[in-house]
């Protein structure tokens, strides 16, 4: 069983959580980018590829027997700050259909660019199975 922590007076986050204390089996997802196991990235922008990205990161949990429900901690790359900030609403829409009340500690990091030029977010992930 995982457990979030929240100092005693801290406001509760939103999206996310500032730790998580778990115990069992570490899975470790490479970073998963928004394209389709064929290598094609959908049209549409930011929205499209991190809910492509989401999948890819379940597809690669359920091989070692994980869901949503496992994940401690993600680290996002974006490529714009501000095209991340304009997506929120479809960025939690997506989390609440595909990853639903679970809130791992996070980080998102703006970068320069990513391997693949045409990606425009990247997500590391670590999951415990008790």
């Amino acid at each position: 069983m995982n457990r979030v922590l929240l100092p005693e007076g801290w406001p509760r986050p939103k999206g996310y959580s500032n730790g998580v204390a778990a115990e069992g089996r570490m899975v470790f997802v490479a970073g998963q980018i928004g394209w389709s196991p064929d290598g094609v990235f959908p049209e549409g922008g930011f929205a499209p590829q991190f809910r492509q990205t989401i999948e890819n990161t379940l597809a690669v949990l359920k091989e070692a027997g994980a869901g949503p429900e496992h994940i401690v901690r993600m680290t996002w790359y974006v490529v714009d700050k501000a095209e991340y900030l304009a997506n929120l609403a479809e960025i939690g829409a997506v989390w609440r259909e595909l990853i639903g009340r679970n809130y791992p500690a996070m980080a998102v990091v703006e970068v320069k660019g990513l391997v693949e030029d045409a990606a425009r977010v990247e997500i590391e992930t670590t999951a415990v199975i008790p």
